[in-house]
């Protein structure tokens, strides 16, 4: 097996695909410390509904009833040569915040010497123009802790008692399962396609195996980990397991992931 790399700036020299780093890692605070003050209206987030990595923000930002204070910009779904695209269409549309026609003049605006790739999720600051941060982690955490004071929302996604735990969980779905559909996906060479698929399943396995005595990861309660695994699990079956060659078994194989997928997509908001 031999394939033309999707990214080649990140794919290593045996076939592997290597995942470029978050370039931005600001961090919105409560209060002032960060030089991020949280606020209403203040800062805009870009988003793809492609995107796993940026489906994960737009839930929580649902969940912790955020629409009003963080506002949203939906890009083109079809990312070109060129990248992703301000356009109009269904479920998108142009940039109402900057006039930008592209993402990637958000970074250079950040960054004039950015090189890397322009992904989404990004948050932007209206009154620095320039961006937050592009990393889902840390803005799926701002979103739940940081923006509390302006909504009635009390769910806590990331609960203190649990949060050990909670990271440690992250990692293994981030791994194996989240970024692991990609490194199978976009691996050039049949060694490590094959090592990553294998490690998919197994870990697949594994949570199946797992929900069979827990309503969620962690028992009664959804946390973050939960929707972390649900942006993959609700892609799976129509697009990894055929686009990214990740056919070994289809989600609806699974009885006890499959149903947990179904309790997750019944959540209020989350079909939306």
């Amino acid at each position: 097996m031999t394939a033309t790399p999707q990214f080649p700036d990140e794919q290593s020299e045996e076939g592997e695909f290597r995942r470029q780093g978050d370039a931005f890692r600001g961090w919105v605070t409560a209060d002032d410390r960060s030089g991020y003050p949280a606020a209403k209206g203040r800062y805009h987030l870009y988003v793809s509904w492609a995107c796993p990595w940026a489906h994960r923000t737009i839930i929580v930002r649902r969940l912790k009833k955020l629409e009003d204070v963080i506002g949203m910009t939906v890009v083109d779904p079809i990312r070109d040569e060129q990248g992703w695209a301000f356009r109009e269409g269904p479920g998108h549309s142009l940039d109402p915040i900057n006039g930008f026609q592209r993402l990637s003049e958000a970074y250079r605006a950040t960054d004039p010497l950015y090189a890397g790739r322009v992904t989404v999720p990004v948050l932007w600051d209206r009154e620095t123009r320039r961006i937050v941060s592009n990393s889902d982690d840390d803005l799926m955490r701002m979103f739940n802790r940081e923006f509390n004071r302006f909504t009635n929302s009390a769910l806590d996604l990331y609960p203190s008692g649990l949060q050990r735990e909670i990271d440690a969980l992250n990692t293994f779905v981030y791994e194996t399962i989240n970024n692991g559909v990609y490194r199978a996906g976009f691996a050039t060479a049949q060694r490590p396609y094959e090592r990553e698929v294998r490690n998919l399943f197994e870990a697949l396995d594994r949570l199946d195996a797992r929900l069979r005595d827990h309503r969620y990861l962690f028992g009664p309660r959804v946390v973050e980990t939960d929707w972390r695994l649900f942006v993959t699990l609700v892609r799976f079956d129509a697009v990894y397991h055929g686009h990214f060659k990740c056919n070994i078994r289809r989600i609806v194989d699974y009885p006890n992931l499959f149903g947990y997928l179904k309790d997750l997509y019944q959540v209020d908001g989350i079909a939306e």
